[in-house]
């Protein structure tokens, strides 16, 4: 899978990422986000672990959907899925011990800790 650079001004559907099968996670910020870009090389660094994750950077705002969907609040925020269900979620890494454990997440089976 290849890794976005840029937060896409649209994104899908709530519907549509639900039936997204294997593993996923949707990263909400913006380009000018000063946290966003402060958690860039953290991420690209997780993320370049894991080259078999979907990862789809959605720009984030009032009114946009899928983020509000997610209940998103702070920048950037990642949300984890596993054939379209959270199993993890981290918001505003600064460890890459928070990105670990939650790649691990996307790894175990439904309902165990």
């Amino acid at each position: 899978m290849t890794r976005a650079d840029a937060y896409a001004a649209t994104a899908p559907d709530r519907r549509t990422v639900d039936a997204f099968a294997g593993s996923t996670v949707l990263e909400f910020g913006t380009d000018w986000c000063g946290y966003c870009r402060g958690a860039q090389p953290l991420v690209a660094e997780a993320f370049g672990r894991h080259p078999d994750v979907r990862h789809l950077k959605i720009e984030d705002g009032p009114g946009r959907a899928l983020g509000r969907s997610y209940r998103v609040k702070l920048w950037p925020t990642l949300v984890f899925l596993r054939d379209g269900a959270e199993v993890a979620r981290v918001v505003r890494p600064t460890q890459a011990a928070e990105l670990d454990d939650a790649f691990a997440a996307l790894g175990k089976p439904a309902g165990l800790p």
